[in-house]
């Protein structure tokens, strides 16, 4: 009898855990690995004890039809309560958005910056040269780098290589935020990207470099090649 009420005891335990760790990778249709959940409720967990603050990743296939992103996540927050900040990932729709309740939230973390297309300031510069239609345009675009999603999501993939890309840009962005959260509360995270997991940043080295070369050399060819072999 003792026994089985002890292992009962050490059940409700382990599930009430897992309840708990499986808290801030919200909703996940997407990636399905084990160790991409466990590093993100990592930080999810740090940042709450740390700051009070719930800091929940979404990622969804699709959407309802008719539903917007926004919607979607006003939908969430009702459903887990404030303060949150819901970081949220639509694949077919390639969509990522950030929505924080209550609205001062905003305050402790640049939405401009991690959702900036951007990762770098020579990146910024080449859009603001190859897209931007006006001056403020082009100071907006430049202003606001230092992108942690869009630019590894604008990266061409194939296979597994795929979903690898939807979990490297959405851990980045993810720690991105709530490393910025942390700061505005004076504290630091050591389950975050900023602190260790060094092999995640070389990839995102990488991958930056890349979006760079691969920006300059289809402004370069536009430019002149095609010019060239018009006239």
């Amino acid at each position: 009898m003792l026994l089985s009420r002890g292992l009962a005891a050490l059940t409700l335990i382990l599930v009430f855990s897992l309840s708990l760790n499986a808290e801030y990778l919200y909703k996940d249709d997407v990636v399905n690995n084990p160790k991409f959940a466990e590093q993100i409720n990592a930080i999810g967990t740090e940042l709450k004890a740390k700051t009070g603050v719930s800091l929940h990743l979404v990622m969804v296939r699709d959407l309802d039809h008719n539903q917007s992103i926004a919607d979607f996540e006003k939908q969430i927050v009702a459903e887990i309560g404030e303060p949150s900040v819901i970081m949220t990932f639509v694949e077919l729709q390639k969509q990522v958005d950030i929505l924080a309740r209550p609205v001062t939230l905003y305050e402790h973390f640049n939405k401009a910056q991690i959702l900036s297309p951007n990762a770098t300031f020579m990146g910024s510069v080449v859009s603001a040269i190859m897209f931007a239609r006006s001056y403020d345009e082009a100071k907006e675009l430049i202003a606001n780098r230092g992108g942690t999603v869009l630019p590894i999501l604008a990266e061409k993939t194939k296979g597994n290589e795929t979903v690898q890309k939807y979990s490297v840009a959405m851990y980045n962005g993810y720690s991105d935020t709530a490393d910025q959260i942390a700061a505005s509360y004076g504290v630091t995270l050591s389950s975050s990207a900023g602190s260790g997991s060094q092999n995640f940043i070389d990839i995102l080295r990488l991958l930056f470099y890349g979006i760079i070369a691969y920006a300059l050399l289809r402004y370069v060819y536009g430019r002149y090649f095609r010019a060239k072999k018009d006239n």
